[in-house]
């Protein structure tokens, strides 16, 4: 339940006045004054967040047409004088809540006391610092717009209505944290999504509170329903036209204010390996990296293992030249195979969490030379082999081609499951782990969607989902909606016919 002030607004405004610089109390952050506006010196009392209004707009408008240009105020209906008369924005209203009303001062918007009403006045007039428009540092791509989230609701949902121009793009304001009280803006295509995967959405949203939501991260966890698995449930992106791709399709974005990812749901496997790029670009350069992803992802997390597993229990599989030059370039290594792999992704994982915590001038430097000067290292002094080198670098290259990072990191950990059984059970663990790792992904579900769609039960759309699944065939062939969008709006593109083929 969300913690209430327990005062209610007085229509004496001393008592309000009392009651506010008791409850702000130490809060220096917080301006507060009374006023005496009109040609009759009416008194009101005004608050507001210091830095998080426009002082434009509160200060130099609207206060001093207050306090200079009104006329006398009548004593009677007051506030609505005031609201008519005197305020020269529209994004205001009168509000009988208190504990919204200091909400959204908390916001950034502007409370104004009246005497002789029992409700306040509140003036939209955010204005808080930002670090504007910038380019997606996670999500680089060579073709398509370059902007980036920030870490306003606002401005996002501002971004994602500038490439969408449609009223049926509904916005829904809601606010989660009983200190934080984030605002969320969860944000759909009326005519679009199914209903049942909003309902499931509100429902989950519904039944957790929580003390403050500080990232889109920690409200993902939150929302997750199979919060075991290493794979998100959730797509995020930085994109603002990746989310209106995403919206277009029928699914569903939830925005997080401090945070400058996106929610996208539902989510599935095939999801995680498209990038903006595959769309800007003509469809068989897309097939041909989509291709190369979808390779690099499945060796990501099995290439370790099935050397372990070849090397040191089925030797035989190799050819005997091959066989003889992995067995020289281990001459004198004193571990074990399996630990020798080990010794070497732990290694680089290090230097990977290094990479991210330094800054970012000294984090590629670090990443570059101390892979080369640990690698070199170690093989000189016969800790570890070349060839487990080479192993763990095009591991770490495969991982990288993922264009989603959460689902690449599902991979990284998987690989030491991968490892682990490989090590004990040879060729048997390893193909234990393959199999174990697809039925955990063939049951998990997406607010009811599949999440191995659109290599399963692509049957549910008419097959039409694996026009962009392994393969992205031309937009042209790209005519239906995939399988989130209800079943009577799966259409989305329409050839019209040429004027000499249309007839009378």
């Amino acid at each position: 339940m969300q913690e209430k002030c327990g005062f209610t607004i007085s229509p004496i405004l001393s008592e309000n006045i009392t009651h506010m610089e008791a409850l702000f109390k130490d809060c220096a952050d917080v301006v507060r004054r009374r006023m005496y506006i009109g040609k009759n010196h009416y008194p009101i009392y005004a608050l507001y967040m210091d830095t998080m209004i426009n002082r434009d707009l509160v200060e130099t408008d609207i206060f001093k047409s207050l306090m200079f240009f009104m006329d006398a105020v009548p004593e009677e209906n007051a506030l609505d004088y005031i609201l008519n008369y005197g305020m020269i924005t529209a994004d205001v209203s009168p509000e009988s809540d208190l504990d919204k009303a200091l909400k959204n001062m908390m916001s950034g918007d502007t409370l104004v006391f009246v005497e002789g009403s029992c409700d306040v006045l509140t003036i939209n007039s955010k204005g808080y610092p930002n670090r504007g428009v910038q380019s997606a540092e996670s999500e680089v791509t060579l073709h398509g717009p370059k902007d980036s989230f920030t870490e306003s609701v606002r401005f996002n949902t501002v971004l994602v209505r500038r490439r969408i121009k449609d009223y049926r793009l509904k916005t829904v304001q809601l606010v989660k944290g009983r200190r934080s009280k984030t605002d969320i803006a969860v944000m759909y295509m009326d005519d679009l999504i199914r209903p049942e995967i909003l309902k499931e959405l509100q429902t989950r949203l519904d039944a957790f509170e929580i003390d403050g939501i500080l990232d889109s991260g920690s409200l993902a966890q939150l929302l997750e329903k199979e919060w075991y698995s290493p794979f998100p449930q959730f797509q995020t992106t930085q994109r603002p036209d990746k989310t209106a791709s995403a919206l277009l399709e029928g699914r569903i974005v939830v925005l997080a204010d401090n945070s400058p990812e996106a929610l996208i749901l539902p989510a599935v496997a095939g999801c995680f390996y498209q990038a903006p790029d595959d769309y800007y670009q003509r469809w068989s350069i897309a097939c041909f990296t989509r291709v190369i992803r979808y390779i690099a992802s499945v060796l990501a997390f099995t290439l370790p293992g099935l050397y372990i597993a070849i090397a040191s229990f089925h030797p035989e599989v190799f050819p005997t030249s091959l066989a003889l030059s992995f067995a020289a370039s281990r001459q004198g290594v004193p571990f074990p195979l399996a630990v020798e792999v080990l010794l070497m992704e732990l290694a680089f994982e290090l230097l990977r969490e290094a990479g991210i915590r330094l800054p970012v001038p000294m984090g590629g430097t670090l990443g570059i030379v101390g892979g080369l000067i640990i690698g070199q290292a170690a093989v000189d002094a016969n800790i570890v082999s070349p060839i487990v080198v080479i192993i763990v670098a095009l591991t770490a290259l495969c991982a990288f081609t993922i264009p989603n990072e959460g689902f690449a990191s599902a991979f990284r950990l998987t690989k030491f499951y991968i490892i682990a059984l490989s090590m004990f059970l040879g060729i048997f663990g390893f193909v234990l782990g393959v199999l174990t790792l697809l039925i955990h992904l063939a049951s998990l579900e997406s607010f009811g969607i599949p999440y191995m769609m659109p290599f399963t039960a692509s049957e549910i759309n008419g097959g039409s989902d694996r026009r962009d699944g392994f393969f992205r065939r031309p937009l042209k062939r790209m005519t239906l909606r995939p399988v989130f969008t209800r079943s009577r709006a799966r259409r989305r593109l329409i050839f019209k016919k040429p004027e000499d083929e249309r007839g009378t």
